[in-house]
C-alpha cells in the first residue's frame, strides 16, 4: 500500500524505523492512569468511611469521649493481645476492620468471596476466612494476625520455615498461609503427613505454585510448635 492509499483509508500502519507513522497516545494512557487510581479510591472509600478507630483501653490517653456516630456500634477486640476499640457500621467485615481501622495490612484481601485463604486470620484460635465475617459479631473476641505473630522480636517457627524453605514467591498469599499453617500445626485432629498437610491447606491458594515449599516448611516448624511460639 503507498501514501496514498493510506491517506484516502485513514488507517496508519506503523513500520518499524518510522516514527513519523508511530502511534502515540498519551493522553489516553494518561487518561487509563488516572481513571484506574480514581477507580481504586472509589472502590476503598466504603470500607474506609465506614470503620474508625475508637482508641485502645489499654491505653487510656488513646480513647475519645465521643459516642459512636448514628448507624456504627463500637465494638472492642482483643487483637494480637492488646485490646482496640473500632466503630463500625453492621455491614463492614471483619477484613476491612483490621486493615482500615487499626492499620494491620498484613491480612490480604484476595478474592472477597472465602475461596483464596488470602484474608485468613486467628480468632479464638480458629483460621477463618475474615472476608466472610462481620466484624460487630465478633464484639469481644480475641484476634490473632500475621503481625502477632512475632513475640519481642523474635520470629514465631512457621514465619522462620517460611523464610528458610522459601515458601513464598510474590508474598501476596503468604500471611493467609502462615496463619493456616499455624492453626493445622496445633489441631492434633489433623494429621501429621504430606497429604495431611496438603488437604489442610487445600483453602489457601498460591497463584506462584510455591505448594511443595509451603508443605515443606510447614513440617519444618513442626517440631517447633512448643511453648510460647504455639
Amino acid at each position: 500500500m503507498d501514501d496514498n492509499q493510506r491517506s484516502s483509508t485513514g488507517v496508519g500502519i506503523y513500520e518499524p524505523g518510522n516514527d513519523s507513522t508511530q502511534p502515540r497516545s498519551p493522553g489516553r494512557r494518561r487518561f487509563l492512569q488516572t481513571a484506574g487510581v480514581s477507580g481504586l479510591a472509589v472502590a476503598a472509600a466504603p470500607a474506609l468511611s465506614q470503620v474508625s478507630y475508637a482508641g485502645s483501653p489499654d491505653q487510656p490517653a488513646t480513647q475519645t469521649d465521643a459516642p459512636p456516630a448514628e448507624g456504627k456500634k463500637r465494638i472492642t477486640l482483643t487483637v494480637n493481645g492488646q485490646r482496640q476499640q473500632l466503630d463500625v457500621t453492621p455491614n463492614v467485615i471483619l477484613l476491612d476492620a483490621l486493615r482500615h481501622g487499626l492499620g494491620l495490612t498484613g491480612t490480604k484481601k484476595g478474592c472477597d468471596h472465602g475461596q483464596c485463604g488470602a484474608c485468613t486470620i486467628l480468632v479464638n484460635g480458629t483460621a477463618i476466612n475474615s472476608c466472610l465475617s462481620l466484624a460487630v459479631t465478633h464484639d469481644g473476641d480475641e484476634i490473632t494476625t500475621v503481625e502477632g505473630l512475632e513475640k519481642s522480636g523474635q520470629q514465631h517457627p512457621i514465619q522462620q520455615a517460611f523464610l528458610e524453605h522459601d515458601a513464598y514467591q510474590c508474598g501476596y498469599c503468604t500471611a493467609g498461609q502462615m496463619m493456616s499453617a499455624v492453626a493445622i500445626l496445633q489441631d492434633e485432629s489433623i494429621g501429621t503427613s504430606d497429604a495431611d498437610v496438603r488437604e489442610a491447606m487445600s483453602g489457601n491458594i498460591c497463584r506462584c505454585g510455591a505448594y511443595k515449599n509451603i508443605v515443606a516448611a510447614i513440617q519444618s516448624a513442626r517440631g517447633s510448635m512448643t511453648g510460647g511460639n504455639a
